[in-house]
């Protein structure tokens, strides 16, 4: 089975390089050369390829275009795979990749594309329903789960954190309360479990509430930026 590929990236040169290598590859074809956003979706249409082979960042506004074409395509041409070529090692970027969810997805750096093989075996993982990340994604996302894990806050509830979150704001009880219409007797047996949960119980009042403060922005501060 021969597996149609559309070019998507606003340089004329890296989509010729990729079509160059993939020319060499007899179960591969590419059906469509893009220099933008707009032709690639028109090509999509036309073409009806198997798997979209695209820059993260395109024409018309040169931001996240490959991520929002794939999340187009998970709506719209579901059997699609696509192939996110990137120079961005951050995980936030993977991470909004995988938001529509995994299947047949791949997040790959540019500077894997020289090696063939590996932009080969991206191409057939997504034709296939698979997905692929980048090593040097990879690390960076297992080092912070670890981190989270190991953090005095994974022991929280959602709302527990949303109340810590609230009491970071230097809100008192009753504007807590307020905030998340809450009764100000459910806030404070949610703060009296967070301070617990916390190992803060035998702090002094105001020092309680500082120091879960602190771990608060110490996890918030540690998280991967976009």
């Amino acid at each position: 089975m021969t597996v149609a590929i559309a070019l998507a990236d606003d340089s004329l040169i890296v989509r010729e390089g990729i079509a160059r290598m993939l020319a060499a590859e007899p179960a591969m074809r590419v059906v469509a050369s893009c220099g933008d956003l707009p032709s690639l979706l028109a090509a999509v249409d036309s073409e009806r390829p198997d798997v979209v082979v695209t820059d993260i960042r395109m024409p018309p506004t040169g931001t996240d275009e490959g991520i929002r074409v794939a999340a187009l395509l998970r709506a719209t041409h579901p059997a699609i795979g696509v192939v996110v070529l990137s120079n961005y090692a951050e995980p936030s970027y993977a991470l909004a990749l995988l938001e529509s969810g995994s299947e047949g997805r791949a997040y790959l750096l540019k500077e894997r594309v020289h090696d063939r093989a590996q932009l080969v075996a991206a191409i057939e993982a997504v034709a296939a329903g698979g997905s692929v990340l980048d090593s040097k994604i990879v690390e960076p996302l297992v080092a912070t789960k670890l981190r989270v894990e190991r953090s005095p806050l994974a022991a929280l509830t959602g709302r527990e954190r949303e109340v810590l979150a609230e009491i970071a704001k230097g809100k008192s009880n009753a504007a807590i309360a307020d905030t998340l219409v809450l009764t100000k007797r459910a806030v404070e047996k949610h703060i009296n479990s967070i301070f617990l949960k916390l190992d803060l119980s035998y702090s002094e009042d105001v020092s309680k509430r500082v120091k879960a403060t602190l771990l608060f922005l110490a996890e918030a501060d540690a998280a991967p930026s976009a």
